[in-house]
């Protein structure tokens, strides 16, 4: 480009008119364009001479961008860039090479497979722009996601356009995306469906008859300590110290695997018990020395879509209670421990995993205090019922495949 001179142009008549041809370099096409605009009249009003026509078809030439090293490098770059597919995959890759949990991995797979791929995987990023993306959006607005959801997949776009850089890590295709004054449905944090549950509701799972043992002792150990679903099916047994009042959690369960790492920092934590459900929790146990903490009858994990599904939705139905997933268990915790009772921000924040900001939390050190950590869980409790007892439990052991002897007449 840099030894291209300026266009004069090809000057010629056309029917009535003197026109201007020349070249013009189009975004998504290896081919320039060859031109043809109006210059004049052959004769009558605004007829110019030869002189003025050419000073006019230069104008047109410079008015279209022809000569503009922006409009050829805009040109070269739809051409060369990759289409928006071929950037996921290569984003996607990126991701699970930075030890992103195999869950969120999942989770962007089914967006993109889902919503995004079938409406812009096949265009060149260089050409997804305004109109573009906001007819993706569109799409997932009448396809019925809320809002929340839109803005997290739309938030998957983001992130495989920034993650196509160049070698000092600029990137090759930036979008300014508030200044597209996208319109997307605005997430209303007040409408959104987070359900707790409610002393009435903790005291039903941890008492009812009809509720298996295992998956009673599962209720009450979520609603006293507000571990996650996944975290409370990766505990392992060695991980229960104390008699049962304190329980480290490193690890969690995932769709049939354990996974050494949560899913913050400050996931990795302890979480402490008061007596009485210490007390259950090692009856629970028996005389099991290892092994997850929950387990199959073959000692292998349990189905966290198996528990809601079969055993806490029925539960929550025979108290007229709406349908919720195991975070109802932290927000119950949460809300308990910050509203009835005396607990310390910075042992509520360890226990449910969150950080503390700012540098007094940075350096306070009373987490690692475990004598007094229990003294707050003794004198917080849970603020629900729970039964003496769980009854006679067998223990869970996996099971042994036994050999027939044959026996001689």
């Amino acid at each position: 480009m840099s030894r291209r001179r300026g266009q004069a142009g090809s000057i010629s008549k056309m029917g009535n008119w003197w026109t201007v041809r020349f070249w013009l370099d189009v975004p998504g096409q290896e081919k320039r364009l060859y031109k043809r605009e109006k210059i004049c009249p052959t004769s009558g009003p605004g007829y110019l001479n030869k002189s003025a026509r050419r000073l006019k078809a230069r104008e047109i030439i410079e008015a279209s961008g022809a000569d503009r090293l922006e409009t050829l490098q805009a040109s070269i770059t739809s051409v060369s860039s990759p289409v928006f597919r071929q950037q996921s995959e290569t984003w996607l890759r990126m991701m699970k090479k930075r030890d992103v949990a195999p869950s969120t991995i999942r989770d962007w797979e089914y967006c993109l497979n889902t919503w995004i791929l079938a409406t812009i995987g096949d265009l060149p990023l260089a050409s997804i722009k305004r109109t573009v993306a906001q007819g993706l959006i569109d799409k997932m607005v009448a396809g019925g996601l809320s809002p929340k959801s839109i803005s997290n997949y739309f938030q998957v776009v983001r992130m495989v356009f920034a993650s196509c850089v160049d070698e000092d890590g600029q990137e090759l295709y930036p979008r300014n995306w508030k200044k597209m004054t996208l319109v997307i449905p605005k997430v209303n944090k007040k409408k959104q469906r987070r359900p707790c549950f409610t002393k009435e509701v903790m005291n039903h799972l941890a008492n009812s008859t009809t509720i298996k043992r295992q998956m009673q002792m599962l209720f009450i150990l979520c609603g006293a300590t507000g571990l996650r679903l996944g975290e409370a099916l990766g505990v392992r047994i060695e991980k229960v110290l104390d008699d049962g009042s304190r329980i480290i959690i490193d690890e969690k369960a995932w769709r049939g695997e354990i996974h050494d790492y949560l899913k913050t920092e400050n996931g990795e934590r302890e979480v402490d018990l008061p007596k009485n459900v210490a007390r259950l929790l090692t009856e629970f146990i028996g005389d099991r020395k290892s092994g997850l903490l929950f387990r199959t009858k073959h000692g292998q994990q349990l189905s966290q879509s198996n528990i809601l599904r079969r055993h806490l939705h029925p539960a929550l139905a025979e108290v007229g209670f709406e349908k919720a997933g195991g975070h109802a268990f932290r927000r119950y915790r949460n809300t308990y421990l910050r509203n009835y009772t005396n607990c310390p921000e910075n042992i509520l924040n360890f226990w449910l995993g969150w950080s503390d900001e700012g540098m007094s939390g940075h350096y306070d050190k009373i987490k690692t205090d475990v004598a007094f950590r229990k003294e707050v869980a003794e004198s917080c409790g849970i603020g629900f019922d729970i039964p003496a007892t769980l009854g006679s439990i067998k223990p869970i052991a996996p099971k042994v495949e036994s050999e027939a002897v044959a026996v001689n007449a």
